[in-house]
């Protein structure tokens, strides 16, 4: 959720009777980015790369491929966001990974300009954008222990902090999971605030399950959960992120230098 340097407003989409915010749109150069109604960037699209992760936070989300023992079975799992953005991830997964995917957003208009402005494809027998509260759908028995990667950036027009943050919701994000499952969540803002929310996290799945990314240059901390916590060795590791790098293109490696185990 970085802000862009003054792009140029494009189109603005009515507030509707829900009362959500407002969906912007700018862009600067090659780059289309999505607000809603203020300068707090929620999700940006190369335009003439419509299917890659513009965004170095959004590229640290994909990395529960780190921690998955098979990569060759990535398009056979279940890939859930909670909050869709400019449905980066729901389009990586989907097109890239050809995962299952499901994409679960409470403002109607966020989808709108997803499918009009971001290319999100309509949905297909391994595609489903579903208009729901993500608070109530983690609840959905349909999708319990079904999972396996679920990535979690729920953020309201102002940006301050995660929108649902607490134990009960963590609690209820680990109940969707695979046994090999991992939870990724994007926690944004100042950092006094993110070891709280990283408390929670671990208070949910245990201190052993969860890994870290050190914040980016924008502010993004990216926090990992696993279902069943494993210590992948660093050969392991580092195996892993040439296979992701050259099947997806995905800066792995890089990631390796900032990512650790809670507590490491």
């Amino acid at each position: 959720m970085p802000v862009p340097a003054k792009p140029a407003r494009l189109r603005a989409a009515r507030e509707g009777s829900t009362g959500l915010p407002n969906v912007n749109f700018s862009e600067q150069g090659d780059i289309r980015f999505m607000h809603l109604g203020t300068e707090w960037v929620q999700g940006s699209m190369w335009i003439d790369r419509p299917y890659e992760l513009e965004l170095e936070y959004v590229q640290r989300m994909m990395a529960w491929l780190l921690l998955m023992k098979d990569l060759s079975q990535v398009p056979q799992l279940h890939a859930m966001q909670l909050g869709l953005g400019a449905a980066s991830l729901t389009k990586f997964c989907r097109k890239k990974l050809q995962m299952h995917t499901t994409a679960i957003e409470i403002n109607p208009q966020v989808i709108s300009a997803c499918r009009f402005w971001f290319k999100l494809p309509p949905d297909d027998a391994k595609l489903q954008v579903v208009l729901a509260d993500a608070g109530e759908a983690v609840r959905r028995p349909e999708w319990v222990g079904r999972v396996t990667a679920l990535q979690v950036d729920l953020y309201d027009h102002e940006a301050a902090a995660p929108v649902l943050d607490s134990e009960a919701f963590y609690a209820d994000c680990r109940a969707l999971l695979t046994e090999g499952g991992c939870m990724t969540v994007n926690l944004f803002g100042q950092a006094h605030q993110y070891p709280e929310s990283v408390a929670l996290i671990a208070a949910a799945f245990g201190h052993d399950a969860v890994w870290m990314f050190k914040p980016t240059k924008d502010g993004n901390t990216i926090v990992l959960a696993q279902a069943t916590p494993s210590r992948p060795s660093r050969e392991q590791l580092e195996a892993r992120a040439t296979e992701i790098q050259t099947r997806w293109g995905l800066p792995a490696a890089k990631w390796l230098k900032v990512f650790k185990p809670l507590g490491f």
